[in-house]
């Protein structure tokens, strides 16, 4: 495990950020907000192994360990529950007797479970510099201008209908919950798609650009009755007032990087080296990509296609990495592999290490709640309004 350190008084203990091999330089006075005591930093892989159970045996059952597909093994294998983000979050919430929520995911994860946890519930994630790019991609001045811009444009009765999807930050989901909107998840986006159409003219959808057209596309929305929406750019939204007023569903620019990656060549190698073959895709994926895949869905639903599928299927899947060599451990009658021929992880995702899961549990034994996620109640309000409207479909 290679370490970077800062220069620090013999008499305290160094303060380091844990980083990979290409980790970048950093001035020593800065302050980071993953740092992480130094002796956990230096720890060996059994030592972290060793500490983490004994950890958790102590906590008994006032600790929930939550563990996203897209985690590293080194971290699944200490997960009480796995899954996506939206499904760890309903079982957060389903474990009252838990007084710790430990999320090993993103921030957005962290919130949404803080969201849905009970009141005497805390959630933790063990770095707090585990963030998600796409979510990152729409912040609440963005959306709110967005808002007013379209409002402008296309009147107060404009009927529009905002929609996030759960990748977003939660004062977007409450900025949904007040203004008749919804959430949505990579599995549900058609019925929340077309439970906005119901009670509105058009839907603006956030942040993932992707989801939001291959979903529009399901639904039966043309590309021409689409507008993408550049938040860095929204002065030239208004030179295209007449696409807008024609516009039913209105994409924000915002994508995954990880699902980026994955291209059309990739699939035609994949057929041309493998004949029969089938590729699986994730809906944020390109719209040219999941249109030459044979399946495409959620994250849960890729892995509900593999678990089901008979002996000697073939699939070249198209999502993040850990999650796909993790199928091909756990179905070695398949021949399973990733659309990606470099590699894919999800880097955010990767920035919980179980050094940060080591130190923030034995804070817990210690009675210290270290790197707590805590949405303010107002937020929390509002955003559950959104959250039960999905839960309702």
């Amino acid at each position: 495990m290679a370490l970077q350190t800062a220069c620090a008084s013999s008499k305290e203990e160094r303060i380091l950020p844990l980083l990979s091999p290409t980790g970048r330089a950093r001035h020593q006075q800065a302050k980071r907000i993953d740092s992480i005591p130094q002796h956990y930093a230096e720890m060996s892989g059994e030592e972290l192994d060793q500490r983490i159970s004994a950890a958790r045996d102590a906590l008994g059952e006032r600790l929930v360990i939550l563990g996203h597909h897209y985690q590293r093994d080194e971290i699944i294998k200490y997960a009480d529950f796995r899954g996506d983000s939206f499904k760890l979050a309903q079982l957060a919430a389903a474990r009252p007797q838990a007084d710790y929520i430990v999320f090993c995911g993103v921030h957005f994860m962290a919130e949404s479970a803080d969201i849905l946890s009970g009141p005497h519930q805390q959630v933790i994630l063990p770095n707090p510099a585990a963030g998600c790019s796409m979510a990152d991609m729409a912040n609440i001045a963005e959306v709110e201008e967005c808002w007013e811009m379209l409002l402008d444009i296309l009147g107060e009765d404009a009927g529009i209908i905002p929609v996030t999807y759960m990748n977003s930050a939660a004062n977007l989901k409450a900025f949904c919950g007040r203004n008749g909107g919804i959430v949505c998840t990579s599995s549900n986006a058609p019925a929340v798609v077309k439970w906005a159409f119901s009670r509105g003219k058009r839907v603006l959808f956030f942040p993932d650009e992707h989801l939001g057209r291959n979903t529009a596309l399901k639904y039966g929305i043309p590309e021409a009755c689409m507008f993408v929406w550049n938040p860095k750019d929204p002065m030239a939204s208004n030179t295209a007032d007449e696409e807008i007023e024609q516009a039913q569903i209105i994409l924000w620019k915002g994508y995954c990087t990880t699902h980026m990656r994955f291209n059309v060549q990739q699939i035609e190698k994949a057929r041309a080296d493998y004949p029969g073959i089938k590729v699986l895709v994730h809906p944020e994926c390109r719209r040219e990509v999941v249109e030459a895949a044979d399946l495409y869905g959620s994250t849960e639903y890729i892995i509900a296609q593999i678990e089901k599928a008979p002996a000697g299927s073939q699939w070249a899947v198209a999502t993040e990495i850990n999650l796909v060599h993790r199928l091909a451990q756990e179905h070695p009658d398949q021949f399973i592999f990733c659309l990606d021929p470099v590699i894919c992880p999800c880097s955010t995702m990767y920035r919980i290490h179980p050094a940060y899961l080591a130190w923030v549990l034995e804070g817990l034994v210690n009675g210290e709640v270290i790197n707590q996620v805590k949405v303010d109640e107002d937020t929390v309000c509002r955003a559950k309004v959104a959250l039960e409207r999905m839960l309702a479909l």
